[in-house]
């Protein structure tokens, strides 16, 4: 993992600002993977909001990275959303500077990214989708909703095992305000203290 980003994450393994309330809300996800890994199979999670943009998108690569560091096995992370845009570009900014390291690998209306996290592994990929897109999983996942939208307008996910709700403000509202950097690291940070919360949990 690159160094700025292993001391990133070290920053943010005290768990004791997440309350009861959260942490509660958490545990679905805690419990799916602890079970797969219990039976042995294959985790594929899938991160939903609407537009695929921005929450979405924080909590998939913070899911994946957060696992690497804990050294979970035979997981990988996924997102999409409802409607199809593009990967925010404050998104890939934030990020880049909380360590990972993106790169634009297809230029289009809505670009394709790479995000290493590591020099030898394989990079997550990075573009909007909706969640059924062949890129995804069809079944055999668990559907974490990312934003109320998403999670009242989608009663049905096809192909989901589990569906666990984890939803997060959405930082579109700072967008063309001087708070929008701010507001964009918080929640990145929100979104990767608790995905490091859920896999410190998990015994493998």
């Amino acid at each position: 993992m690159f160094t700025e980003l292993k001391e990133f994450l070290l920053k943010l393994q005290n768990f004791d600002d997440i309350s009861t309330e959260r942490k509660a809300v958490l545990q679905p996800l805690v419990d799916y993977i602890q079970q797969k890994i219990n039976d042995n199979q294959a985790i594929n999670l899938n991160f939903i909001c609407t537009h695929n943009s921005r929450r979405s998108h924080l909590s998939q690569v913070w899911a994946k990275v957060a696992s690497s560091f804990y050294e979970i096995k035979n997981l990988q992370c996924y997102s999409g959303g409802t409607e199809e845009t593009v990967l925010f570009p404050k998104v890939v900014e934030t990020l880049t500077n909380q360590g990972l390291h993106i790169f634009k690998i297809a230029e289009r209306d809505n670009p394709i990214y790479a995000i290493k996290f590591d020099e030898n592994s394989l990079p997550i990929i990075g573009f909007s989708k909706r969640y059924y897109h062949v890129f995804n999983p069809i079944s055999k996942f668990a559907a974490i909703m990312t934003c109320s939208q998403a999670d009242d307008g989608c009663p049905f996910i096809a192909g989901a095992e589990k569906r666990i709700p984890i939803t997060y403000e959405d930082p579109k509202i700072s967008d063309n305000k001087p708070e929008q950097n701010e507001i964009y690291q918080q929640r990145s940070i929100e979104i990767a203290t608790e995905m490091m919360y859920v896999f410190s949990k998990i015994k493998s």
